[in-house]
């Protein structure tokens, strides 16, 4: 229909434009009729040209729209065969799913006809239980009224008596059994620790040294003893004062005796001693100086021994002030036994004991070391060594397990783990070994400590050294809190105490020091 409008319109305007020429020309030319047959021929052969030209234009067209036609019949078709498709597959997923369906229904059914059987089998099978149990009721009822009636006693008067009996016989059975394990536990456990002990004590293989309370100071030639001593004894009477060591110069050849109980105190002059006799200047001055380094150079060797020994013994995590009270060890004895030494020892020993049981053995060796840190206080002190440490380890944050053995290792405070009882034997094996330790050094140094408290005791005194194996007690007092008619006065009051609360042999001298200094600086 659209086609043919096109044609028409088509047609209709060249037919309008001839026509216009046409009437156009003959407006114009004079011929007249000759130019109109012209004009109609040319018309015609326009209108022929142009219906061709429609025609072919219209066949165009109507084979273009069956192209068109044939293409959306094409997809409309391929379309409708997807959608067959999918219906397809739809209804034979749902003809499976009934077929599974149905498959599950008919499974259902048999079991549900197995659990009915199965239930009918066991009301049977209950009620074949039941008059069984019903006969044995029946049967039990008349054998007990039986037994009843033959032993004059009721069911429940046989049940007491029967059991009493066998409660009887258990209890006998059970003590015998009870008395045996515990012989043979015994008899184990003391042949079993027998083993232990001998076992530590000929693996652990320590060195035994008796510490004395002399140092000997060796020197080149008398020469610089005259100058150890100084004019008027003036350098020697310094170096006792800073140090609190009595120096002893006799006519020993090449060789001067350092004389203290304290070990501490003796390295310090022996050290100042040498560096003074290296250097050459020996005044009173110098050796001030020297004796203050030489104490800090302890100090920090005490810090480096500590260090050194926990790294020995494989120790971690120790607090530094534990470290420098490990170190301190080194310059105190127990009974003459070296201080350090033992307590090294008592871990060692500890630790093979503690493998030997099965228990922590890194626990032991920290206990064992630790166990006479009470030994070392800087300042004296009330408690016994063993509580004294036992603070000093809970303070630093110990274990429970080694402040309780460090505290019970010598029964003060009761026992609570089997770390505890280790470190009491060891420290008895260390410290029992012949030749270990000399009862006589420990209450030597007790005695001189003594003597030095009563005197510091008193109000002034800045420091108290005794000297001379104890026959001599040399106390500083503080120039601008003591003068000369108190000085006197202390000396007697504190050779007084000495005589009344202390015990000693012979006599204690007692002498009492005041320096007065002055001093300006000059700018």
């Amino acid at each position: 229909m659209t086609t043919t409008a096109i044609i028409i319109g088509v047609i209709c305007l060249i037919v309008g434009a001839v026509l216009g020429m046409v009437f156009s020309k003959s407006s114009l030319n004079a011929k007249g009729k000759f130019i109109i047959d012209d004009a109609t021929k040319n018309a015609e052969n326009l209108i022929e040209k142009a219906t061709v030209q429609a025609e072919s234009i219209k066949k165009e067209k109507n084979l273009q729209a069956k192209e068109k036609f044939l293409e959306l019949k094409s997809q409309h078709d391929a379309d409708i065969q997807s959608r067959e498709r999918k219906m397809q597959e739809g209804e034979k997923r749902i003809k499976d799913k009934e077929n599974k369906l149905n498959d599950e229904l008919s499974k259902a059914g048999k079991l549900e006809k197995d659990l009915d059987r199965q239930i009918a089998d066991y009301a049977k099978k209950t009620e074949i239980l039941e008059k069984k149990q019903q006969e044995l009721d029946s049967a039990t009822a008349k054998k007990v009224e039986m037994l009843e009636r033959i032993s004059n006693y009721t069911g429940e008067e046989a049940k007491a008596e029967l059991v009493e009996t066998m409660k009887a016989e258990a209890k006998t059975r059970a003590q015998a059994h009870v008395q045996s394990i515990m012989e043979e536990a015994q008899l184990n456990a003391k042949s079993e620790a027998r083993k232990i002990v001998i076992q530590t004590i000929q693996r652990i293989g320590t060195e035994q040294a008796i510490e004395n309370s002399v140092s000997v100071f060796n020197i080149e030639s008398d020469e610089v003893k005259g100058r150890i001593i100084g004019r008027e004894g003036r350098n020697i009477r310094a170096l006792e004062a800073m140090t609190g060591v009595e120096i002893i110069v006799d006519d020993t050849p090449e060789a001067i005796l350092l004389s203290c109980f304290d070990p501490v105190r003796r390295e310090i002059a022996r050290l100042s001693l040498h560096r003074l006799v290296t250097d050459g200047r020996i005044h009173p001055a110098r050796i001030e100086e020297v004796v203050e380094k030489t104490k800090k150079m302890i100090e920090d060797e005490i810090i480096e021994v500590g260090k050194r020994t926990i790294i020995d013994l494989g120790i971690h995590g120790l607090h530094p002030e534990l470290v420098k009270i490990v170190g301190r060890m080194k310059y105190r004895s127990s009974y003459g036994q070296n201080l350090l030494q033992h307590s090294r020892e008592v871990a060692n020993i500890a630790a093979t004991m503690a493998a030997e049981l099965g228990l922590n053995v890194k626990m032991a060796k920290r206990a064992g070391l630790l166990h006479d840190i009470g030994k070392v206080p800087e300042q004296e002190s009330e408690l016994p060594h063993a509580l004294l440490g036992m603070q000093w380890a809970e303070k630093y944050g110990e274990n429970p397990e080694v402040i309780n053995a460090i505290g019970a290792h010598h029964d003060e405070v009761e026992m609570t783990s089997l770390l505890s009882p280790i470190i009491q034997v060891a420290d008895a094996i260390s410290g029992a070994r012949p030749g270990a330790r000399r009862q006589v050094l420990e209450s030597y140094i007790q005695r001189l400590k003594d003597l030095e408290a009563a005197a510091l005791s008193f109000e002034g005194v800045s420091s108290a050294y005794a000297i001379q194996a104890g026959r001599e007690l040399r106390v500083m007092v503080e120039s601008g809190k003591v003068n000369d008619e108190i000085a006197s006065q202390l000396s007697y009051d504190i050779s007084e105490k000495i005589q009344n609360e202390l015990t000693y042999p012979g006599q204690v001298r007692v002498t009492v020091i005041r320096e007065t200094r002055a001093v300006n600086i000059a700018r």
